[in-house]
Parts: C-alpha cells; sequence; structure tokens
C-alpha cells in the first residue's frame, strides 16, 4: 500500500514553471540597474501574437468590441490589446486573452496555438517568463454575421446614394437633369 501512497504523490505533484537562472529574465535585473516593462507593452506584444493566429475573429468581451467598432466609425484606430489584461513583475509575466473563435475552428487547437505564440512572442521581445497565459473564448464568429453586415451597408450606401441625388438635384436651387449635369442657360 505505500507503493500506491508513493505513486499518488507523484501523479498529484504539479511541475515547476521554468525558470532562467543566468537567462533572458536575469537581463532584466543586473548590478547596473533595473529594466522595467509597463503592462502596456506586455499587452500589445500579447495582442499582436493572438492576432497572428489563424482562427481568432476578434478579441475582447461584447462591450469592449461594440466600443472598438464605433471608435472605427469615428476614425479611431483599434487597439491592440482590446481584451487582453496582464500582471507584470520584475521578472514575470501572466497573461489573460478574451477571444472570438471563427466558426468550424478547433476551440482546444486554437487555445493552445494562441498561447504557444503569446507565450514565444513575450519571453523572446521581453525576457520575461511567462507564467500562464488564461484563454476565455467569448463568442464563436459566424460567416452568416459577414454577409448580414455587408448587405446592410449596401442599404446604407444606397439610401446615402439616394439622398445625395436628391441634395444635388435641388442643390442652390437650380434643377440639375437627371444625369447630375448643370442645366444650360441660353
Amino acid at each position: 500500500m505505500s507503493n500506491r501512497s508513493t505513486e499518488a504523490s507523484q501523479a498529484a505533484t504539479v511541475p515547476k514553471a521554468r525558470t532562467y537562472e543566468g537567462g533572458p529574465a536575469s537581463a532584466l535585473v543586473t548590478d547596473k540597474g533595473t529594466t522595467t516593462i509597463d503592462d502596456g507593452v506586455v499587452a500589445k506584444i500579447a495582442g499582436l501574437a493572438a492576432r497572428e493566429v489563424s482562427g481568432v475573429y476578434a478579441m475582447g468581451g461584447g462591450a469592449a468590441r461594440a466600443l472598438g467598432s464605433m471608435r472605427g466609425m469615428v476614425g479611431v484606430e483599434e487597439s491592440v490589446s482590446q481584451g487582453v489584461s496582464v500582471e507584470v513583475g520584475e521578472r514575470q509575466a501572466a497573461i489573460d486573452l478574451d477571444l472570438v473563435a471563427e466558426y468550424g475552428t478547433a476551440i482546444p487547437e486554437l487555445s493552445g496555438a494562441v498561447r504557444k505564440n503569446v507565450i514565444n512572442a513575450v519571453e523572446r521581445m521581453c525576457g520575461l517568463e511567462v507564467t500562464e497565459v488564461n484563454i476565455r473564448i467569448d463568442d464563436v464568429h459566424l460567416p452568416e454575421q459577414d454577409r448580414e453586415r455587408e448587405s446592410g451597408m449596401t442599404r446604407e450606401r444606397e439610401t446615402g446614394m439616394a439622398r445625395e441625388r436628391e441634395r444635388d438635384m435641388t442643390r442652390g436651387g437650380q434643377q440639375r437633369t437627371d444625369t447630375g449635369q448643370e442645366p444650360r442657360v441660353q
């Protein structure tokens, strides 16, 4: 029976996190000074690395994506750190990601690929040990959503073009012809 308890305790042992004795993280804290990497830097790198993986449609929860699309309407660029939360210490970082997956993508494989890409990018670029990358899939993007959005945009464009034609027809009190040209003055 003592063999079984020994086997059970060995199976329950959680492996230690990777350590970089004399490795990249040690370059951040030296006798010559300390290099501090801001949370925002790590969040941007993690966000870009996650977006590189095929099958990631968007990042962020529903409210964050809605706010991001409103920003896009007024010409403000989407934040690359949207959907990314990080905690950065002197030598380690923990990362949380909120993703929208493309329909048909195997979510466990997607999560593994995103996790691997984010860890590689952050560890390579920042020299920090990534202790964990937690991934939350908020939604699945359906191909029909693109078609609906495109047909709605087509209707909006057509409606906007009709309004422009009406304005052109009555602009400046002068009637325009159906060809959009000014009437000839005789």
